[in-house]
């Protein structure tokens, strides 16, 4: 595939569709409130429902293949999340708190955003597409989310007895397993497991509300940034170089080591060089913790994943191509 079609395909929609979220932010048509509300409705009915439908279409040989993938995803997303954490803890300007929601932001690709946003058009609508999405969403919301708001509390509480808002140290856990994102495809994994056809004539009941789920995330993405004011800071560079350069490096190492499927690893390459999680920057807002940097960081990254989405999958397929 050229990159010329990628860039048509895949990058161009996301820059006008966002672009539109944009201008309707700065003209007051739509607000950071509506934004939030948008993503509520991507997090907890579009994304779950997109991922369940295409997951429960797959087939049991389909996940025993793509174990590899489910490994790589969780080593390489959970060392460069601690990576984050440990890296900006370092730093005497900064505390637990703000290295924790560091690793939030820079340490997790906002697959939940942009996952089908780019992989289909680059890819195709497949059941391995939504697999990707399904398995990366997991690590990020299940694994990555929990482990970083223990962090938090945990620095929160270290500062200030008293000021952490979860005390049990499994409900961040708890939680981030209650919502619909999270739920939604491992119950599709299930379903698939036990070996229960999905019957075609449901698919239609699910596939309205999930096609809403790419346009509707970009759109608010948009929104989310008209309303936030960005300042570049070292601290920024280095998030969007955690995440662009770091992590979709070492998938590819990683992921030529263990030898996995060609495709899957170009999808998985693509899919840890998404710019940052703006679940990050929710939680970032809701703890009033190192906002204002992580929000630069975000944008830094979203102008800069224009460059680096066909840069990695001209690389994947020079690796590739010499791996052979």
């Amino acid at each position: 595939m050229g990159i010329t079609h990628i860039i048509l395909y895949a990058i161009v929609p996301i820059i006008v569709v966002m672009a539109a979220g944009y201008i309707s932010g700065k003209k007051g048509i739509f607000d950071g409130e509506d934004s939030k509300k948008f993503n509520k409705v991507v997090l907890d009915y579009a994304l779950p429902a997109a991922l369940f439908v295409s997951i429960a279409q797959a087939s049991r040989e389909m996940l025993y293949r793509d174990i590899k993938l489910s490994i790589v995803s969780t080593v390489v997303i959970m060392g460069c999340f601690m990576a984050v954490y440990y890296i900006y803890k370092m730093f005497k300007s900064n505390t637990g708190a703000d290295a924790a929601v560091s690793a939030l932001i820079s340490g997790s690709p906002t697959i939940g955003f942009l996952g089908f946003a780019v992989l289909e058009p680059i890819f195709g609508t497949t059941p391995t597409v939504a697999l990707v999405v399904a398995i990366v969403g997991i690590v990020v919301n299940a694994i990555g989310i929990p482990v970083g708001l223990s962090l938090l509390n945990a620095s929160l509480e270290k500062q200030k007895p008293g000021s952490s808002k979860n005390k049990n140290a499994w409900a961040p856990v708890i939680h981030a397993l209650e919502q619909p994102v999270a739920w939604a495809p491992i119950l599709a994994v299930i379903w698939v497991l036990i070996g229960i056809p999905w019957p075609a004539w449901a698919s239609p009941s699910f596939d309205l509300i999930a096609k809403a789920n790419a346009s509707m995330a970009v759109f608010s993405a948009g929104i989310t940034l008209s309303s936030i004011k960005v300042v570049i800071n070292w601290q920024a560079i280095l998030g969007s170089i955690m995440k662009l350069i770091v992590m979709p490096l070492a998938t590819l190492v990683v992921g030529l080591l263990c030898g996995m499927d060609p495709l899957n690893l170009k999808m998985l390459v693509v899919a840890c060089a998404l710019p940052p999680a703006f679940s990050g920057i929710i939680i970032a807002d809701e703890y009033d913790t190192y906002v204002a940097t992580g929000t630069s960081s975000l944008t830094l990254s979203v102008i800069l994943f224009c460059f680096f989405c066909p840069f990695w999958i001209w690389v994947t397929d020079l690796c590739l191509r010499a791996s052979l």
